[in-house]
């Protein structure tokens, strides 16, 4: 038997993508050999999928030219194999995973090894039935998978929305609109002017266009990842057009920009912005001044308000649908939404008014949670001890997640400054086993250098997390005569683990306040899960800024 591997990374899953695209350089560069290695170690590390892992495993599977993976990657050169993969899972009916198709017979999910073997023994029966009957080798795979598909039932025909589908009231703002105001149809579209697949999108967008017209307007709302350093000066760029030239400024640069995704350099800004007429040193402002951050952040909040955390969203008079899907899915919501539209309009509805009324029993933004967690009396601070808004995070060394989230403090850090407080909650996680000697290890520095030992010793541990007996005494030990700690009483420390209780009592009041994850934080009491992206993180502590007042 043989297995042949395709992509389906699936909207929910943001990792998805970016590994899925990182195996594929592998494949190209090496082969499957190292493709299948680079598999197995993206499985068995699924929680640490980033752009530091998927260089080191690329190296460990053979790629030696890591400076021609890493700038495949970056400009996304094996993307389109990704794309095929998709068109053909949708070919199929495929929207799960995992789906497999055994010379053709299809199962989905993670299935009993003993329904696989049934299936395999059944084909593997037919194929020796097919051979004994004189067929090729070379053609029992197509002539098998033929008959599959001719015998497999029609997939069942699914609704457009299903009925636990929410319908989302996303606001139209004031963003560049392309189409009438009184539209039958509003599409309210998160893009990214770096992103391949918002190029796509923006292929059935003209797809749209071009079929309905004056029945659709399509508002544009900015969504620059920061996995595409060259989207928020695009971004800048397009709103400074718009800022010249009103929309159809913006709407001229936006496709200028598209045609140009893969060039998004100073150079091609100054190309695009002689072409449109634009003042080329306005543009440079605005680019190098981040004239337009303002709209930009609330535009990327917005996102972060609906769920809207890859690119490309778009929303279809509230109806939510997730990257660049094929334009017949498109092409049924919008005429369903019509048929909506007008019969509203037949009840005295004006087209000025459609749009709120259609979503007008959509779900709003998600207001924020809040928890209690007190800072610790006696614990380790970054910023301003006095700051009226306090961030307590709840943390676990050895979690991947956790160590995603500090360039995200990092970032909170350098922007509010002294008008924000850091703490620190300890939570090590039973499944992580070096978890708990970490956090002891953490805290000995702070007893010995108070919360400047702390912070060094916290940042050592998540910069080496990743590398071999990273937690390991004889690493712990290294760490702490980097910062200068006395060694003896370090050990000490360890052997007679001197701080468990301060952290039981932490693992403890983070239990009772209901957080049972990592990580977590609470600023000011509002509560955010997970390494959220920054721009919640800003708006969370805006608002916490705003209420101190």
């Amino acid at each position: 038997m043989r297995i042949i591997w395709k992509n389906l990374p699936i909207p929910q899953h943001p990792n998805a993508r970016p590994a899925a695209e990182a195996a594929e350089g592998v494949f190209a560069l090496k082969g499957s050999e190292a493709f299948w290695k680079f598999h197995d170690l993206a499985f068995r590390n699924q929680a640490a999928l980033s752009p530091e892992s998927y260089e080191r495993w690329a190296q460990q599977a053979g790629v030696s030219d890591l400076a021609k993976f890493k700038a495949g990657l970056t400009t996304h050169k094996w993307a389109e194999k990704l794309q095929k993969d998709e068109a053909l899972a949708h070919q199929v009916a495929l929207d799960v995973t995992p789906g497999f198709f055994i010379n053709g017979v299809a199962t989905s999910g993670a299935q009993p090894f003993d329904k696989f073997k049934a299936l395999i023994d059944q084909e593997l029966s037919k194929a020796q039935a097919k051979l004994a009957a004189g067929v090729p080798k070379s053609e029992i795979y197509v002539r098998a998978s033929k008959e599959a598909r001719s015998a497999a039932p029609p997939p069942a025909k699914k609704p457009t929305e299903q009925a636990d589908e929410p319908l989302w009231k996303v606001p139209v703002g004031k963003g560049p609109v392309r189409g009438s105001d009184n539209a039958l149809v509003t599409i309210v579209e998160f893009s990214d002017f770096q992103c391949p697949y918002c190029k796509r999108g923006e292929e059935r967008m003209k797809q749209v266009r071009d079929a309905y017209g004056e029945k659709v307007r399509i508002v544009w709302r900015n969504e620059p990842l920061s996995m595409h350093p060259r989207a928020e000066p695009a971004a800048q760029l397009a709103l400074e057009a718009r800022a010249e030239k009103g929309d159809r400024g913006f709407w001229d640069a936006h496709d200028k920009l598209f045609e140009s995704a893969s060039k998004l350099e100073d150079a091609d800004f100054d190309r695009v912005s002689n072409e449109l007429g634009l003042s080329v040193e306005k543009v440079r402002s605005a680019v190098k001044e981040h004239k337009y951050t303002k709209e930009i952040d609330s535009d990327q909040e917005l996102a972060e308000d609906f769920h809207a955390d890859v690119t490309p969203n778009f929303f279809i008079n509230g109806r939510h649908m997730a990257g660049a899907e094929p334009f017949e899915r498109f092409q049924k919501i919008i005429d369903e939404e019509i048929a909506k539209a007008n019969t509203l309009l037949a009840k005295g509805t004006k087209p000025a008014d459609l749009y709120e009324a259609l979503v007008k029993d959509g779900k709003g933004a998600a207001a924020l949670e809040k928890k209690t967690l007190a800072p610790p009396i006696h614990g380790p601070v970054k910023g301003n001890p006095n700051a009226k808004v306090s961030i307590v995070e709840v943390s676990d060394f050895q979690c991947p997640h956790c160590r995603r989230a500090e360039g995200t403090m990092k970032e909170v850090m350098k922007t509010y400054g002294d008008r924000v407080k850091l703490v620190w909650r300890h939570f090590p996680l039973a499944i992580h086993d070096d978890a708990g000697i970490a956090a002891q290890a953490s805290q000995e520095a702070f007893k010995q250098k108070g919360s400047e030992g702390f912070w060094k010793m916290h940042d050592l541990l998540f910069d080496n997390q990743q590398t071999e007996n990273a937690f390991k005494r004889e690493a712990l030990e290294k760490y702490a005569q980097q910062i200068g700690l006395d060694l003896a009483k370090f050990k000490l420390a360890l052997d007679t683990q001197t701080h468990r209780a301060e952290i039981d009592e932490d693992v403890k009041a983070v239990g009772d306040a209901g957080i049972n994850s990592t990580p977590g934080f609470l600023i000011n009491g509002y509560y955010i899960s997970g390494a959220e992206p920054y721009p919640k993180f800003r708006k969370t502590i805006e608002r916490a800024l705003a209420e101190s007042k």
